[in-house]
């Protein structure tokens, strides 16, 4: 029987260990080392120059010799579930999450907010036309819906402020809110949200059957807030603001999840 793919097939799971790890694994016989090394630093310069671009924020916290010990350990020790290139930043902040005792412990959450930029600029995502005809005097009338362009954020750091200058302890009593939008011509915005405004967004995304008023009085009697004619005056506005931004839009169209 020929055993030349047998072969052949050891041949490079003995490459790949090596060319992962080259101080555990030794180099396969017969192959110059001249032409090992081009590989070597081929491959992991290629990885640790596309992790940078989309880490920036983090390459620049830990400083070079941190990062570069950081990426060498992802590229040897980590299974990735995909072989698409753009995706090696979703794999890099699934290994940070996996990992315990993080130095600086804000580091998955981090990597969360650099990576989530990357990942609302690739989605196909589209919003649907808001309907104009609905004028924004009968919004309360009507139901609003999140755009699969705007996501609502929650993390326990103040990672829209953590960098080389800036890295503590412990989080803060309370949690960081943002909203991550993606705008026509591409650009992807952050902005930070009130506790409220954060929860109205929440609330539309988990509810998009509800009317804008059937939503408001529900935030209201979470708030704890007596005054629901104020509460509505108050919540149209920001759902004016919202619709203007393009984080939520109004359809006539029955709504499928209802």
């Amino acid at each position: 029987m020929n055993d030349a793919p047998s072969r052949l097939r050891a041949q490079q799971f003995e490459l790949t260990r090596h060319l992962r790890d080259p101080n555990a694994s030794p180099a396969p016989a017969g192959i110059e080392d001249r032409r090992l090394g081009i590989y070597r630093d081929l491959l992991f310069n290629n990885i640790e120059g596309l992790l940078s671009g989309n880490f920036p924020v983090i390459s620049r916290l830990l400083g070079e010799e941190r990062w570069q010990r950081l990426v060498r350990d992802f590229y040897r020790d980590y299974r990735c579930h995909t072989p698409l290139f753009a995706e090696i930043a979703r794999e890099f902040l699934r290994y940070l999450q996996e990992l315990e005792n993080l130095d600086p412990p804000f580091l998955a959450e981090l990597a969360h907010y650099e990576w989530v930029e990357l990942a609302l600029q690739l989605s196909d995502a589209h919003t649907p036309s808001d309907d104009a005809t609905i004028g924004d005097t009968d919004l309360l009338d009507h139901a609003p819906r999140l755009s699969p362009l705007a996501w609502p954020l929650a993390y326990a750091w103040p990672v829209h402020r953590l960098g080389p200058d800036y890295q503590p302890d412990q989080p803060p009593p309370a949690p960081t809110l943002v909203l991550l939008r993606r705008e026509t011509g591409g650009e992807v915005r952050f902005s930070e949200l009130s506790p409220l405004a954060y929860r109205l967004v929440e609330r539309i995304g988990e509810s998009p059957q509800l009317s804008a008023r059937e939503q408001l009085q529900a935030l209201a009697r979470e708030a704890g807030s007596d005054d629901i004619a104020g509460f509505l005056d108050l919540g149209l506005g920001l759902l004016r603001q919202m619709r203007a931004s393009g984080v939520i839009f109004f359809s006539r169209e029955a709504n499928p999840s209802a």
